[in-house]
């Protein structure tokens, strides 16, 4: 029963800018009135290397093994942004630093997955689903969140993920849509993309569910309303630039739909080409700046509704602590994870730090993990998105330990 709401699992929609209000978001207007939470999460897909995104520059066990690409210490050329005396940003994140000075920043410290794999595909599967080590898990754990919190005024686009294809994460029972670029629809003035839209139709025209028919006449309804409307004439609030990728323009997107009051609750977006084996340091500080930037801008345009709002991200696994020859690293274990948002207690890196040593390290090559990701994710969904009971959000796993990342 999709109880009128729209899932596009392969297809896109396009969206309602600021100021229109067609009666088929009504509902979501209803929805926004309560300040329902909204958890944005970012997955750095590829295995970003947590090591030199937030840096240890207080470990000597850190230089030793990467005397190439090792961040140098705060204060000099090129140098880590000093955190708190034993942590950094690397030099290019630190459009994020006032957010971590202001304690609307956290960070969390070797996290991750406690199944061994150092394959992409499975890891970034274990952490969708979030059953490490169990591969015939079908949904994501933000589905099942969705499913276990379901009520009567959620809107059609309660969950949604800006990329091409619906994420693993999102996958399930519950309704969520997936939705590439707006400017790739050409529903803009002079642009009518009549063929596009009308291909959509068809589908929907077809479709045996007769409680899903005149929902998805509401929503084309509502596009043929938008052919007059330059989307592009959104203005990011507070003087905040996104970047120009995919990714940044994902994010801004996201704040589009939040502030369009549209019932938003969880939000997908990502950022790929982490996997850094030869060449590391020129290559992860672009990938890093567009990453730090995007969610600065993100942070910034958002403004007082960032009290509702949470960034949250992630990766599969991280990187090998020693550099190979190629002046890269290879796939490694324990990761880094960033909290951003009101409700966050930041400025500060939790999670126990195992150190660097060969004997401290994971099967004596890789950054050990200390905190699982799955209790980031409990505390997450419980103390920011107000979640009552998530014993079925992550099946057979209780989580073992409260952070307090979250604030009251």
């Amino acid at each position: 029963m999709m109880n009128r709401r729209i899932f596009l699992k392969n297809g896109s929609l396009a969206l309602v800018s600021l100021g229109f209000a067609p009666a088929f978001f009504t509902r979501a207007a209803r929805a926004s009135q309560a300040r329902r939470k909204v958890l944005v999460t970012v997955f750095q897909r590829g295995a970003v290397d947590g090591l030199n995104m937030i840096v240890p520059f207080g470990e000597k066990a850190y230089y030793q093994a990467r005397p190439s690409i090792a961040i140098p210490q705060p204060g000099g050329p090129g140098g880590a942004v000093d955190l708190d005396g034993f942590f950094g940003l690397h030099p290019r994140m630190a459009s994020l630093e006032p957010f971590f000075k202001r304690g609307e920043l956290a960070i969390v410290h070797a996290t991750g997955s406690n199944d061994p794999t150092r394959s992409h595909f499975d890891a970034q599967d274990y952490m969708e689903s979030g059953t490490p080590g169990r591969k015939s898990t079908r949904d994501g754990w933000l589905n099942r969140y969705l499913h276990a919190r379901e009520h009567e005024e959620a809107s059609a686009f309660r969950a949604v993920s800006l990329t091409q294809q619906l994420p693993r994460a999102l996958q399930g029972r519950s309704p969520a849509l997936a939705i590439d670029q707006l400017g790739r629809f050409g529903l803009r003035a002079g642009d009518r993309g009549d063929m596009m839209q009308s291909s959509f139709e068809s589908q929907y025209a077809a479709a045996a569910d007769e409680l899903l028919k005149p929902t998805g006449k509401e929503a084309f309804d509502a596009v043929k309303q938008l052919q007059a409307i330059d989307l592009t004439q959104y203005a990011p609030r507070n003087g905040a630039v996104y970047p120009n990728s995919p990714y940044g323009q994902a994010l801004k997107q996201i704040a589009q739909l939040i502030k369009a009051d549209m019932g938003l609750e969880v939000a997908f977006a990502e950022t790929g080409n982490w996997d850094h084996h030869a060449n590391e340091g020129p290559q992860i500080a672009n990938r890093l700046d567009d990453f730090a930037n995007g969610i600065a801008a993100f942070a910034q345009d958002m403004g007082d509704g960032m009290a509702d709002v949470m960034v949250l991200t992630m990766s599969e696994f991280g990187r090998t602590v020693s550099e190979n020859g190629n002046r890269g690293t290879d796939h490694g274990h324990g990761n880094a994870m960033l909290a951003l948002g009101g409700s966050v207690k930041g400025g500060k890196v939790y999670g126990a730090w195992p150190g660097l040593e060969r004997e401290q390290r994971y099967q004596g090559r890789d950054l050990a993990i200390t905190t699982d990701f799955r209790d980031v994710f409990s505390e997450v969904l419980r103390s920011h998105m107000g979640a009552k009971d998530i014993s079925g959000v992550f099946p057979g796993y209780s989580a073992t330990k409260t952070l307090g990342i979250i604030g009251s």
